[in-house]
């Protein structure tokens, strides 16, 4: 793939986004949401944000339902949303490394034979053969099930174990579009996981003038406050209805909030995390990329966002270290 800018390969798969989705929603027919983020995962709360600006930079509406795993009630979604396909949020976690989303979204299968459900983009992996199965007898079951992937290597496993519409289709943090440029702190910052996708042991060599986080730390304080000005805003709006939409949204957009302020402060970045890598062409930051435990970021790369010169496959952290200290001293921008 030749380089290209950071502004058209967003473009470009924003693009791709529609080509996929354009077909599973209407202005006119109401659609749910369900699985909806509450977690400290920044990456996570910029999925969502893309799926919300997606809704409305395309189609100027928002969802009529939404939950959480932990709140979700049939009743209400059949109330708000009698008609319409039924959404699950992306990310990563189709298979059987989180396997509480997983049950998740095979019990809406089942509750909910007769109506659309459309799975926005994931990355697929399961380490389990009768896990498969499982998932391949509920798909199976259902006969309306749209799965939207995330790199071909998902794409591949899921036309060959399950009997559903199967699309390759970008991350939807992408919808997010651009984001403008910050002001710089440090020179390099290793952004590395600490969760059950982490490469490796605990001894990583890091230099010691190299900062070494991750951004799954939060106030829960300052998100709760969040949610409650959401919540307050919807009733402000005289939209009763929206309550808890905009109380979850607002927790989203706090989360997106902190992990972008994290990782502008520095000139180059080396990460593992595979919205660290999206955020980071999204603000125009070089970065070193590596991998994590099944080779998520680089599938993904493979297929959609390895374009431009802002991003660097290194083959170890040293190495993804050194290119970006050299990145750092040119001040590079894309």
């Amino acid at each position: 793939m030749t380089s290209q800018s950071r502004t058209e390969l967003i473009a470009k798969l924003n693009g791709m986004i529609h080509d996929c989705l354009k077909d599973y929603v209407s202005r006119d027919e109401p659609l749910a949401i369900l699985d909806f983020p509450d977690i400290r995962n920044c990456g996570d709360s910029a999925i969502w944000l893309g799926e919300m600006a997606y809704l409305k930079d395309r189609f100027g509406k928002r969802p009529d339902y939404v939950s959480r795993t932990a709140d979700f009630s049939a009743d209400e979604l059949k109330k708000r949303v009698p008609t319409g396909p039924i959404f699950i949020h992306g990310g990563g976690n189709f298979g059987d490394i989180w396997v509480s989303h997983q049950d998740f979204r095979e019990a809406i299968m089942e509750r909910f034979p007769d109506r659309q459900i459309v799975q926005f983009p994931q990355s697929i992996h399961y380490s389990s053969p009768e896990r498969i199965e499982q998932s391949a007898r509920a798909i199976a079951r259902h006969k309306n099930f749209v799965l939207l992937v995330r790199d071909e290597e998902s794409k591949e496993f899921s036309e060959k174990h399950f009997d559903c519409a199967v699309r390759l289709c970008p991350d939807m943090a992408f919808a997010i579009g651009p984001l403008p440029d910050r002001a710089t702190q440090i020179s390099v910052l290793a952004m590395l996981r600490e969760d059950a996708e982490r490469v490796g042991g605990t001894d990583r060599k890091i230099p010691s003038d190299i900062p070494v986080e991750d951004w799954i730390t939060e106030s829960k304080r300052k998100v709760d406050i969040a949610k409650k000005l959401g919540a307050a805003s919807a009733f402000l709006a005289l939209k009763p209805s929206e309550v808890a939409l905009r109380k979850l949204d607002a927790a989203a957009h706090n989360r997106f909030e902190r992990g972008i302020s994290q990782i502008s402060r520095a000139r180059a970045i080396v990460t593992d995390r595979l919205h660290v890598h999206i955020c980071s062409l999204l603000l125009g930051r070089p970065h070193a990329v590596l991998d994590n435990s099944y080779g998520k970021i680089r599938r993904f790369m493979n297929a959609f966002s390895g374009g431009t010169d802002l991003s660097y496959k290194a083959t170890s952290l040293e190495d993804g270290i050194e290119w970006a200290r050299h990145q750092a001293g040119q001040g590079a921008r894309g």
